[in-house]
């Protein structure tokens, strides 16, 4: 028997301290949708080819997440295309007012990037990876379909929108 495809690492869960701001950092920053609100305090959002999960730290465990301490994760990042795209999102964050935790880097193997932090402090990188950012995403018409569709607001616990069947990826110059 032979081990499953994996697809590629596209989902991730983080606790925040505020479901309600997270969820709009995520949704304007980065033009993420929401794809199903079970109830007020989890929240499951898109980009397309991703799912990301915030969780609300219940009140009673807030102050465990007070300063360094109670983070375990360095960072995640969202890959574009081009390094001219990084730079590109660099002017909009700083006309945004987020906070800067790195400025742009070449890095050695050709990737450049830059980092900032959402309101939890959870630091993102903003990364052109040549190898990835030469990815092209296909999707069908079921997941344009379902990505079109009116998001579901805060409170309307319960909605889903299907993200559809598996996303591949092919080299963009094919």
């Amino acid at each position: 028997m032979s081990a499953p495809v994996i697809r590629g690492l596209r989902h991730l869960a983080l606790r925040v301290m505020d479901v309600s701001r997270s969820r709009a950092f995520y949704e304007n920053l980065f033009g993420m949708r929401v794809v199903w609100q079970p109830d007020p305090d989890h929240v499951y959002l898109s980009s397309g080819s991703d799912n990301l999960a915030l969780h609300q730290i219940p009140a009673a465990e807030l102050a465990e997440y007070a300063g360094p301490r109670g983070r375990f994760m360095d960072h995640f990042g969202f890959v574009v295309e081009s390094p001219q795209a990084v730079d590109r999102m660099w002017e909009w964050i700083e006309q945004n007012s987020v906070r800067i935790v790195k400025h742009q880097k070449r890095h050695r193997d050709g990737a450049y990037s830059f980092y900032l932090a959402d309101p939890d402090g959870n630091t993102i990188q903003i990364l052109y990876e040549p190898t990835i950012s030469a990815l092209e995403f296909i999707r069908g018409e079921e997941h344009r379909a379902a990505t079109s569709r009116q998001a579901p607001r805060e409170g309307e616990a319960g909605t889903t929108a299907s993200l559809g069947p598996d996303l591949q990826h092919r080299p963009a110059n094919e």
